[in-house]
């Protein structure tokens, strides 16, 4: 990343901040790029770029002849988790906290209104995760559709919405957990994965509700678990950082 898109992304969470805040309400005009730059201390390159971004985003749209201003919803539109967001590990568990709370009650709903159609979505996703077993990438990727296929199933399009916001970030690196263990504990690992998996979607295709909502929240702290002894491990030997 250059210097000049550092300063930029710097700015622009600060001016989403202060947006956030209300600090700059709805229908406010932005300061000037001149101003800015001034007060910030920054080319107007990087003004520019951030509020760029901000546009690109909603959360400020430009008038011609007027200026930029915060959008009516920007306070809302402003929310947002990005791979940097994701740099730590205790960014992982605070997602996975969040993760435990929804996830749980989106498969007991999914688990009441699911069709034949999503069953076999899981059912495929499942299958994909198996046939990439070896490939951490590949099958994160197969993991994200497994739990949009659970949110298809609920039939509530904030849930599909929610899921495929948050991507492959709802998929923790499994080489973060798995870096240095030899290769039997890695396939323990999957295996113990996907007899989660199985679980949460048995409960689903019996259309029982309360067991798939245990059979989700039972996935959700495991990984949670596994994540936090990760971390207190981590902060012994004095670091808190992982690589996605």
């Amino acid at each position: 990343m250059t210097k000049t898109m550092s300063l930029a992304d710097a700015l622009y969470v600060k001016l989403e901040a202060r947006i956030r805040s209300g600090e700059m309400p709805p229908g406010a005009r932005l300061p000037t790029q001149k101003e800015i730059a001034e007060d910030e201390k920054v080319s107007r390159t990087v003004v520019r770029e951030a509020v760029a971004r901000l546009e690109a985003h909603g959360i400020a749209v430009a008038r011609q002849g007027s200026g930029v201003f915060v959008t009516d919803d920007a306070r809302y539109q402003a929310f947002q988790i990005t791979r940097q967001d994701m740099s730590e590990l205790a960014d992982v568990i605070r997602l996975l906290e969040v993760r435990l709370s929804v996830e749980a009650e989106m498969a007991a709903f999914a688990a009441s209104r699911r069709t034949l159609t999503d069953i076999s979505a899981m059912r495929a996703a499942l299958r994909d995760m198996a046939a990439v077993a070896d490939d951490p990438v590949a099958s994160a990727g197969a993991d994200t559709r497994f739990h949009a296929a659970i949110a298809r199933a609920t039939q509530n399009e904030t849930f599909v919405k929610l899921i495929e916001f948050l991507g492959v970030r709802l998929v923790p690196p499994r080489n973060l957990y798995l870096r240095g263990q030899p290769p039997e504990a890695q396939r323990a690992y999957v295996e113990k994965v996907r007899a989660e998996h199985e679980a949460i979607v048995d409960a689903i295709v019996r259309m029982n509700p309360a067991g798939a909502r245990d059979a989700a929240r039972h996935h959700m702290q495991e990984s949670l678990s596994r994540h936090t002894e990760l971390s207190e491990a981590a902060h012994l030997s004095g670091s808190g950082e992982l690589t996605i």
